[in-house]
């Protein structure tokens, strides 16, 4: 099963360049047109990893970020925030939203890439410790039942 992007931008020319720079990954790539639209889609298409514009209509980027960061359903989306914003206040603000990266537009093909890549690594990894402790406390539970001989 690939992985799964989210695209969360209101600016269509922008929403097709993220898409053709993600094309050479092995991804499903969903689009959110503005930040009602991300909840909805984070909820529904389950991305691993949400590339999320901080100025679109309805909720703002870094409202979204937060909201997603603090619901235990959503907490494990990593978030890479794009934005045309860079002045440190908007990257803190960024950070304290809970965001687990950022990229200022304009966007290289390449810091993208890898920065995706890496964030799926990341994502893989943290899936496969949390199936090996799942399996640890269930072996530990199958052992405390068991009757001693």
């Amino acid at each position: 099963m690939p992985h799964r992007v989210l695209i969360a931008d209101d600016n269509e020319p922008n929403v097709e360049l993220l898409e053709a720079y993600l094309a050479g990954l092995d991804v499903e790539v969903g689009v959110a047109v503005d930040g009602q639209d991300t909840l909805d889609k984070v909820a529904s298409f389950k991305p691993h990893v949400l590339l999320l514009d901080v100025m679109m209509p309805k909720v703002s980027g870094f409202e979204v970020c937060q909201r997603l960061k603090s619901d235990p359903a959503t907490s494990d989306c990593m978030i890479l925030m794009v934005t045309a914003l860079n002045e440190s206040g908007d990257i803190e603000r960024a950070v304290d939203a809970g965001t687990d990266d950022f990229l200022s537009k304009p966007v290289n093909k390449t810091e993208l890439v890898k920065r995706v890549e890496n964030m799926l690594k990341l994502h893989s990894v943290t899936d496969e410790v949390e199936r090996l402790r799942r399996y640890i406390e269930e072996m530990e539970r199958r052992e405390t039942e068991e009757p001693s001989v």
